[in-house]
């Protein structure tokens, strides 16, 4: 399902450069599909969604000519980073995502860690991350934290997908 509003192609430019080239114009749709994953809306008993973090945020952002689409939420977890871990292990299975070779090696020894998974193909592949936030993290994105994340732990649930539909994968 991939959305091209750019022209006729013409000479040997791919889809991929048209996506390219347009940038993240005519990507709204694509975005809307990513906010639609239910695994962005479920979280673990005793979760919250901290201040300043309480909206989806979702949109199209554009890297050294690499354009990806995103949709993500971010929440702090009352209990600690195991049963994260397990919460979403489990709920993106169910989703059917696919885990990367390293989220099924960390569910053997039950261990606290981000996670990494993939669904679909051609035209509809995206990547789910599950990660804890540090203050480094946040810091970064110029993120004002409030108290709430001095009360659990506090992680990320994203997905993403290139704008032309490319395949994506977890570097494991």
């Amino acid at each position: 399902m991939a959305v091209w509003g750019t022209g006729a192609l013409t000479g040997c430019q791919t889809i991929a450069d048209a996506a390219s080239a347009s940038g993240c114009e005519g990507t709204e749709s694509r975005v809307d599909d990513l906010k639609s994953y239910g695994i962005l809306d479920s979280w673990p008993h005793g979760t919250i969604k901290p201040r300043g973090f309480k909206d989806l945020d979702a949109g199209c952002w554009e890297d050294s000519g690499e354009v990806q689409l995103y949709a993500e939420r971010t929440y702090v977890f009352a209990g600690n980073k195991v049963d994260v871990t397990k919460y979403y292990r489990a709920a993106a299975e169910r989703e059917g995502w696919q885990p990367s070779h390293a989220t099924r090696q960390s569910s053997k020894v039950d261990q606290p860690t981000n996670l990494c998974f993939t669904r679909g193909e051609a035209d509809d592949a995206a990547r789910l991350d599950v990660y804890f936030l540090t203050m480094e993290i946040l810091d970064a994105e110029e993120s004002k934290v409030g108290p709430e994340f001095g009360s659990g732990v506090g992680y990320r649930v994203s997905i993403t997908s290139s704008a032309d539909g490319s395949a994506t994968s977890c570097s494991d």
